[in-house]
């Protein structure tokens, strides 16, 4: 009996004990109390020592927070007025140390997805960043007093820089600054290769997940809308590019053909036997001979052609920008379509451009080295055409030749690269023949034709890139020697131009500083 009355008596002590204890813990138990609450649904009223049931979800947010951590809804009850409240500033990943003036009693969190807290003493709260966003805290004394500190998870803008410091040790200007959830990369870098480059490492920083979304898949190339780029290239370079398009065509026809009428009237009874193979009786030269009922006609051609076709744009743009250059006109060419109706068809025009073309975009690198995407054109409209029927009606429709090259390559400035050729050698030979007539040895001729074309085209493209500067002022022109005629040189002795006018004080053309060959650019001197 004695020994029942001794343990109720302890454990009446132990209960007042426990209420006794304050409402705070923190540290590994802290977590682990925190833990089992949140799976048993239940927690410890420190007032009382009573239990009293909560539903999982303020567990789940008890849990995310810390043991200690209060909803929203369960705000702290602040003595006196708040403070002005206190910057933080985190990266996703990084933890920091709070140390408080007075022992923490209670703690909310605005958005316990952004940031995790925890304390591990009395007065030192550990804040972790979880999510890029931004939140606060109230944090509420032993003496009910409360403190506000606003938490602004944003990406690691510290781990980039180092990484590009590592990657490019001579990038010493590029800086990254955090906005909002986006990584913002300024200063100079020395060429636009280099800067896509460090956008590159950026946007991995932001795919491989701090927590990001919308920065793209993983491998992928594309920028991510979370990378502000605000990068300058040092110096950009100025490029002129020029381009020769040379091509020699020839073309060699060999035809001849005869055309044989006998004809024998026999009575009643007619005969005749008939040979007419001739391609083009028109077109070469011939030759006839007709006696009473029969004649011979023996048509003959031979000719040549040959076309030179030699282009020479030169285009200049700005490292990492577009240039382009046309020499040509339009044409426009019929096409058919149906009418919406359905009562007929209509007839539209499509316009075409023909020239000598040239676009491309340089990107000037380090060591005078060129990274050129470029893509000359020469196209020409054929003056044959194409022959369609429209209608029951013969029509002729212009067609257009082209030759165009397209490709990427680096080189130095000044060199020349052959970008693109084409040699092409066709051969075409047909014969039109009489049955076993055409077969017979020497009369055989008389008795069919013969065709035979050769055609040969050889194509070359040739780009040289040159890095330029303005020239000095007082850059001759190539119209500055030119001097109109008087009405006397003009009418007495047919002149076209005038004597120049000498001066001594007439300022000299200045030459052009050359890599390569050395050839003044028109306005701009080569580097």
């Amino acid at each position: 009996m004695d020994y029942r009355i001794h343990s109720m008596i302890c454990g009446m002590a132990l209960a007042s004990l426990a209420v006794a204890q304050p409402a705070v813990e923190y540290g590994a138990v802290g977590a682990r109390q925190g833990a089992v609450a949140a799976g048993a649904g239940t927690a410890v009223a420190p007032a009382t020592g009573s239990v009293a049931a909560v539903d999982p979800g303020t567990a789940r947010r008890r849990a995310a927070g810390g043991e200690g951590a209060t909803s929203r809804a369960d705000g702290p009850n602040c003595v006196g007025e708040m403070a002005a409240p206190t910057m933080v500033g985190l990266a996703v990943g990084k933890s920091t140390l709070l140390k408080m003036p007075e022992p923490v009693v209670k703690r909310t969190v605005g958005d316990p997805g952004v940031v995790e807290t925890r304390l591990v003493s009395p007065q030192m709260l550990y804040v972790l960043g979880i999510e890029t966003g931004s939140t606060n805290m109230i944090l509420q004394g032993k003496s009910g007093r409360c403190e506000v500190v606003d938490v602004q998870v944003g990406l690691d803008a510290q781990g980039v820089e180092a990484k590009v410091r590592e990657l490019f040790p001579d990038e010493k200007e590029v800086k990254v600054r955090v906005a909002a959830n986006s990584l913002v990369l300024t200063g100079t870098a020395s060429d636009a290769m280099v800067v896509n480059q460090i956008v590159q490492v950026a946007g991995a920083y932001v795919r491989t997940g701090q927590g990001a979304s919308g920065g793209g898949a993983a491998g992928s190339t594309a920028v991510s809308p979370r990378i502000v780029n605000m990068m300058s290239v040092a110096a950009p370079q100025q490029v002129m590019l020029e381009v020769k398009i040379a091509e020699v065509s020839k073309a060699l026809i060999e035809k001849l053909g005869a055309e044989l009428n006998i004809v024998k009237d026999n009575g009643s009874w007619t005969y005749s036997l008939l040979s007419s193979f001739l391609f083009s009786p028109a077109a070469g030269g011939g030759i006839g001979v007709a006696h009473k009922l029969s004649n011979l006609n023996i048509e003959a051609e031979d000719s040549e052609e040959l076309v030179k076709i030699l282009a020479e744009p030169t285009v200049m743009a700005i490292s990492g920008q577009e240039g382009s250059f046309l020499a040509g006109g339009r044409i426009f060419i019929p096409v058919a379509q149906n009418a919406a109706t359905g009562t007929g068809t209509t007839i539209t025009l499509e316009e075409k451009e023909f020239g000598v073309g040239l676009r491309f975009t340089p990107t000037v690198l380090s060591g005078d080295r060129i990274n050129l995407r470029v893509a000359p054109e020469v196209s020409e409209v054929n003056p044959e055409g194409i022959g369609v029927t429209v209608n029951g009606s013969q029509t002729l429709l212009p067609s257009i030749t082209t030759r165009r090259a397209a490709t990427t390559i680096q080189l130095k400035d000044g060199q020349t690269f052959a970008i693109g050729g084409l040699v092409s050698n066709n051969v075409r030979h047909s014969i039109k023949a009489y049955p076993f007539l055409g077969e017979i040895p020497v009369l055989g001729a008389l008795f069919r034709s013969n065709n035979f074309q050769n055609n040969r085209t050889e194509l070359l493209f040739v780009v040289t890139p040159r890095l330029v500067k303005p020239l000095p002022p007082g850059y001759a022109l190539p119209t500055d020697a030119y001097v109109p005629p008087g009405r006397a040189g003009r009418l007495a002795n047919g002149r076209m131009e005038g004597a120049p006018e000498r001066s001594e004080d007439a300022m000299p053309a200045p030459e052009a500083s050359t890599a390569g060959q050395g050839k003044p650019a028109g306005g701009f001197e080569v580097k």
